[in-house]
Formats: C-alpha cells, structure tokens, sequence
C-alpha cells in the first residue's frame, strides 16, 4: 500500500449561477426521483492528468472552473437548488432561488497521483477525503464539488450529488456541458448539445406510484443503505476490474456449450452488460462466501437499473432533467450461483428481469422500494450503482479524458459495485469493488484464474 495522503483545504467558495440568469423554480418530485430519497448521494471522483504546480492551479486554473461551473449552473439551475421537504400533505421539491450555489472546496494532496490512478487495490479511506459530502439538513444541497490538486502531477474533481435532482443520464449531460464551456468558452456548446429539459409534466402519473412512492418514503426518511464509517471494514480497499469483449465472447461461448451439453435453452438475453454482471456475481457470491453467518440464506440478490426513456411507451425528451430509471431486482439460489453452472443461473436471472422491463418497465414498480428493502436487508446481495453506457470517459476539460473514474458511494452502500465503459478498452467494462482485503484477494483470484481458464 502507498503510504497515507494529507489532504489539506485551501479554500471553499460558492458558486452561484449568473445573477438573474434563473427564476425562482419549484420542481416537485416526480414517481421516478422520490425512491432515490432513500438512498445515499452519489460520488463520483474523476482524475485528471495536468502537471501543473499549486500556484499555477489557483491562480490560473482555479478561477476558470469557477466560472465555467457557474454558466454551466445557468442552465442546470436546480443544481444549486435544495430539496425541501414540504408537509406531509405535499409532494417534496427541489426549490431553487436568486442566490443559491454550489459548495466548492479546493485542496491540495501530497498523495501519490499514479497510485489513485491504477487499477490495484488501494485503501479505500483514502478516496473519502478527495469527495465532499452533502448536509443531511431538513433542506439537502443537490450538489457540492471539490477540487483536489496533486502538485505537478494532477487534478481530481469528486462530486456529491443528491439521486433525487438527476440520474446519471442527466450528470453525463451537465459533466460534458462544465467541461465544454471550460475548454471552450461560453458559446462553445453545439446547436445539437442536449440543454436540460425542466418541465415535470411529460412524466405520466401511473398507477398511483407517486403516492405508493411518497406514503413508504415518510415510513422511512432515512436511508435503506448506508454504512457509517464506523461500521466500515477497517481493511476494505478499492480495486478496479475489466472485462474485455474478448472476455464476454469467452463467458458467452461457455454458457452456449454448457446449456448444449444440458440439453436446455441458453438465457433470453447475453448482451455485454449480462454477460460481466454474471460473472461477477458469482464471484463475489464466491468471494464473500468465508464471511457471511454459519447458516446463510439461500436467496441472493442482484439490484440494477435500467433507463426508462427507452423503455416507456411515451416519448420523453434525451435532455430531461430528472430522474427516469427503473429498478431492477434479479434473484437466484445462493448454492445455484455457487454451483456447477452458476454463470449460467446469474445470467439467467439478470437477463430475465432484463427482458421483463423490456416488456413493461414499469410492471410489478408498485413494489420497487419494498423490493429493495428486501434486497438490502439481506445478508448476501450485490447493488450496481452507474453504467457503462453513459461515456463519462469523454468529459474532457482540455486536460486530455480522465485518467481514472470512481464510484466513491459504492462503500458508503452494503455491497455496492460501480459500472462504468472502459477507458482504454473499446467496448470494455469497469468494474469498481470496495470489499475487505482477503475478499478481494480472493475476488481478484477467481476473477482472473475463471477467465483465463476458459476455452
């Protein structure tokens, strides 16, 4: 391991859209945001190669991304906003006025650049201290940024961002939006770039799901999934694993031969995205088998998401600022997945719940936060948080693509895995892990061995 970093604060700014740029807006939450109440902020954490020194960063650089920030915030305003919780009668909104901003904290380490970077497992406390975090008040900030400067080596800017004002669609859009402007100026953006669409109505009230949604939230108010950092594994590090297109054919031609071999018909659906999310199932059904309870439960889960716009039988505009994802649930026997042809039931069971949203995404959302209740309380599952479908590898500052993309909320969540498209890979997949030390040994063994022993 690299020896531990120092992360000392420089400074903490606001930054506010352009004064009268934006009216006073009232969001009120849609049936798609309000199940995001109950799940913790996400972080995302972006490296960036940029040798300069701190100086040249705070005198140069730093002023320039506070500006770009703030034009960006022109046009995804409910960014700077607030979530307020109403009475119990109303519908919780995000409420933005003249003069709300953005927290920026600027920092500098002395931490080894490369090693945040690599691939290896690393402590993943360390991460913690290059992402903010967002105020648990009764009005919750959508979003707060820090900068972090590695002198002459590098920049991260880590992120917390409330689930409820966007889903990762929407952060793409404005991760692109921020970095064009920087790079280019104020008028760079195309005549064909997705400005943000607000307004709430082109989501259809279903099946009474908002009132569904709003009447479990007020049960709970706080979060299904949350360690607190006491509760944390004192030897959890972070690892990043990918998987290779040539890897999925391989994981895919043996499904084909086994279920030949069987005599049975392979799963409904071995697109990429199953195919890696299989294979890692079981191996960390495998991996975490030493820790869980002398007498564990049968039943795993498997919790993902999957894009409504897609899927909903009603157009919704690319550029709608809002939340529109399903909830995905796939379950499987604990000894199955374990089993001879344990690929073959997680990619059954992924694949099948998959299919079923193709079908209707919305079918059986009546029972998504209870369903996830479920799925968290229990001892053994996997929760996917991101997708290699979102391209955040192209957000580029004029700095060159990101050196490194993490998930830093995948700890902050009881066995949460970050997916992202592989940087240097076409067509690749990362997978991000924060699991104890001797798991992720044994994770990496099975990972690495079970595909280079397939045919």
């Amino acid at each position: 391991m690299a020896p531990p970093i120092a992360v000392r604060v420089l400074d903490r700014y606001r930054v506010a859209p352009p004064p009268g740029s934006a009216p006073p807006t009232s969001l009120p939450l849609t049936f798609f945001d309000i199940p995001w109440l109950l799940f913790p902020p996400s972080q995302p954490l972006f490296f960036f190669q940029f040798p300069i020194p701190t100086s040249h960063f705070t005198s140069v650089t730093l002023p320039k991304l506070k500006h770009s920030l703030s034009l960006t915030l022109l046009e995804y305003f409910p960014f700077s906003g607030r979530l307020s919780h109403y009475p119990e009668s109303e519908t919780p909104a995000i409420v933005y006025a003249e003069g709300d901003s953005v927290g920026m904290t600027v920092a500098e380490a002395d931490g080894d650049f490369d090693n945040f970077c690599g691939h290896h497992s690393k402590d993943a406390c360390e991460f913690h201290q290059l992402v903010p975090r967002l105020s648990e008040s009764d009005e919750v900030p959508m979003m707060a940024v820090q900068i972090t400067v590695f002198s002459n080596a590098g920049i991260s800017i880590g992120l917390a961002l409330h689930h409820a004002v966007s889903d990762g669609r929407t952060f793409t859009n404005f991760m692109k939006t921020w970095s064009s402007i920087y790079r280019n100026g104020e008028k760079s953006l195309p005549k064909s770039f997705p400005l943000p669409f607000y307004d709430r109505s082109v989501i259809k009230e279903l099946k009474g799901l908002k009132e569904i949604f709003l009447q479990q939230w007020r049960k709970h108010k706080k979060y299904l999934s949350k360690t607190s950092r006491e509760d944390r594994e004192d030897d959890s590090v972070r690892a990043t694993f990918v998987m290779s297109p040539r890897e999925m054919e391989k994981v895919k031609k043996w499904i084909m031969a086994h279920c030949r071999r069987k005599g049975k018909p392979p799963p409904p659906l071995l697109s990429a995205y199953v195919l890696t999310c299989a294979f890692v199932w079981v191996c960390l059904c495998e991996a975490r088998a030493g820790r869980v309870s002398t007498a564990p439960p049968d039943t795993c889960f498997f919790g993902f998401n999957a894009g409504g716009i897609t899927r909903l039988d009603y157009p919704v505009p690319v550029a709608y600022l809002g939340n529109c994802v399903a909830f995905g649930r796939a379950v499987a026997g604990r000894s199955d997945l374990m089993g001879e042809e344990g690929i073959v039931v997680a990619a059954e069971a992924i694949g099948r719940k998959i299919k079923e949203l193709d079908g209707e995404v919305l079918g059986g959302a009546e029972r998504w936060i209870l369903e996830w209740e479920v799925l968290i309380g229990s001892e053994v599952h996997v929760v996917v948080l991101g997708s290699p479908k979102l391209d955040l590898y192209e957000v580029d500052f004029g700095w060159g693509r990101p050196r490194k993309i993490e998930e830093v909320s995948i700890d902050e969540m009881k066995s949460g895995i970050s997916l992202t498209e592989s940087r240097d890979i076409k067509g690749g997949i990362e997978i991000g892990l924060v699991l104890p030390n001797d798991q992720m040994d044994v994770f990496a063994s099975l990972f690495h061995g079970g595909l280079k022993v397939l045919p």
